[in-house]
């Protein structure tokens, strides 16, 4: 509770009104948490029936296929929350449009994902990974370029190809891990795995809000207005938002380096 309370809540808290990473609300929140985390993780180590067997980082291919599922959902979140935001806020699409925009790229990845399954199956994870993970990061880059005046089918294809990008990594990167380590150790794997993809999307969630708030309010300050225009909010929801895009690309550019490093396991037979 206090682990991965205390770092979501950190994140979450970073740029809300004048507070910032260095904040000392939010620098202890995130002390606190990651602090927690390693005394629990210590433990773990030390008693004979963990909770949550750690030892599971020892094997490479899952702790890569673990960062990578992590960094992903961080990205997908973080799109999923800041899109509509964006869309209602400077693009100026309805409550419905926006939610009409997102819709086909839910319904792709729900469609894609056991066709994924059979491809991996078949060829294995690298064909999948790594032009996955470039189609992500170039798509995430596109999103700075999506300004007010942009057409609506061009945002509906942003988000549908992006989805499928997703639906590419996510399904290999987690099996390919999950096949490395001996099966006894697959439900401490499977609960560290699901775990985290929570809490990262949480932590994605509310690193790029803030990063956007932060943006806004640097671009209001710099305006020097008390009384900032429509026009001018727009603006400085655009500045933030492509900040917080901006964000999200590095993360998908460090997906991409982690997909060529990956190498194809098979389901471990130690008991």
């Amino acid at each position: 509770m206090l682990g991965f309370g205390g770092i979501v809540y950190g994140f979450s808290a970073a740029g809300k009104g004048d507070a910032s990473f260095a904040d000392p609300m939010v620098f202890s929140f995130l002390i606190v948490g990651f602090i927690s985390l390693g005394l629990f993780s210590w433990r773990q180590l030390k008693i004979a029936t963990p909770l949550l067997d750690i030892r599971v980082f020892r094997y490479p291919m899952f702790l890569l296929g673990l960062v990578m599922v992590m960094l992903v959902m961080m990205t997908m979140f973080a799109m999923m929350l800041v899109m509509p935001i964006y869309m209602q806020g400077a693009l100026l699409f309805s409550a419905v449009t926006a939610g009409l925009v997102m819709l086909p790229g839910g319904l792709l990845n729900g469609a894609m994902s056991p066709v994924m399954g059979r491809l991996f199956d078949r060829f294995g994870p690298r064909p999948l990974l790594i032009p996955g993970t470039i189609i992500l990061a170039a798509i995430v880059f596109t999103y700075r370029y999506t300004v007010p005046g942009i057409p609506t089918w061009i945002v509906i294809v942003q988000q549908a190809i992006l989805m499928i990008a997703v639906a590419m990594i996510m399904m290999p990167a987690q099996t390919n891990g999950l096949n490395q380590i001996p099966a006894k150790l697959y439900p401490h794997g499977t609960a560290i795995m699901n775990t985290l993809m929570q809490v990262s999307g949480a932590i994605g969630a509310a690193l790029f809000i803030s990063v956007m708030e932060t943006g806004q309010q640097n671009y209001l300050a710099g305006t020097g207005s008390a009384n900032p225009s429509e026009q001018m909010m727009i603006e400085a929801l655009t500045y933030g938002s492509q900040q917080s895009f901006s964000t999200g690309f590095y993360l998908a550019l460090a997906t991409v380096v982690l997909a060529l490093l990956v190498r194809r396991t098979k389901p471990s037979e130690e008991a």
